[in-house]
């Protein structure tokens, strides 16, 4: 089984690393970076780059495919190296995945129509504006297409495949060895949950307008 995780400038490392940790010890399973050109692909913060060890043209028939969102999401909308080849291995994987703002781009791509999903809460309307019934939970399972909400949510949205591929007890195993036992600190890690100056701050500063 080959996991394909896309890749593009000003991605959000947690969006792929999260299903990368969870996905990648899935039994006979490979697992692999890839861009519209082989080489580093450089995150949100520009200080931190992983690999793309293919391009897009070299992986032609994924098991898995994992979208992760990010800032630089917005410069993919019409960007037809990677629109082009979602909608080319979605026509033969098991699984089209995302995590945060990675399922606008599927939706982009024309895979999300009228299907229920969900992305980073500040991208809920976006998606709404693409055909797309969001929801703010906080992994969506839609046929065989699977979009975690934000950045962390992409760890949630592995284990929970991991468990539909392997079962229960691999998905528990894998939560075991990572650790994976939330006691976060602050109880904002919602829009719901935050002190509402902040979300306001944020809702008025995003870029999709809300």
């Amino acid at each position: 089984m080959q996991i394909a995780i896309a890749l593009y400038e000003r991605f959000t490392v947690l969006d792929a690393i999260g299903p990368y940790q969870t996905l990648s010890s899935l039994p006979d399973t490979e697992t692999v970076f890839v861009a519209e050109q082989a080489g580093p692909v450089r995150d949100d913060t520009g200080s931190l780059a992983l690999v793309a060890d293919k391009s897009f043209a070299e992986i032609q028939r994924p098991d898995i495919v994992v979208v992760p969102g990010g800032p630089g999401q917005s410069d993919q909308m019409e960007n037809e190296a990677l629109l082009g080849w979602l909608r080319a291995v979605d026509a033969t994987t098991t699984w089209t995945t995302s995590v945060c703002t990675g399922s606008l781009a599927l939706a982009a791509a024309g895979l999300l129509k009228g299907r229920r999903a969900t992305s980073h809460w500040l991208a809920l309307a976006e998606l709404d504006r693409l055909g797309v019934e969001s929801t703010g939970e906080r992994v969506v399972f839609d046929g065989k297409y699977v979009t975690g909400a934000g950045v962390s949510a992409g760890i949630d949205m592995g284990l929970t495949l991991a468990g539909k591929i392997a079962g229960d007890e691999h998905a528990q195993t894998v939560q075991l060895l990572t650790e994976y036992d939330p006691q976060p600190p602050y109880d904002a890690g919602s829009p719901e949950k935050a002190p509402a100056h902040i979300v306001a701050k944020f809702r008025a500063g995003s870029r999709f307008g809300q």
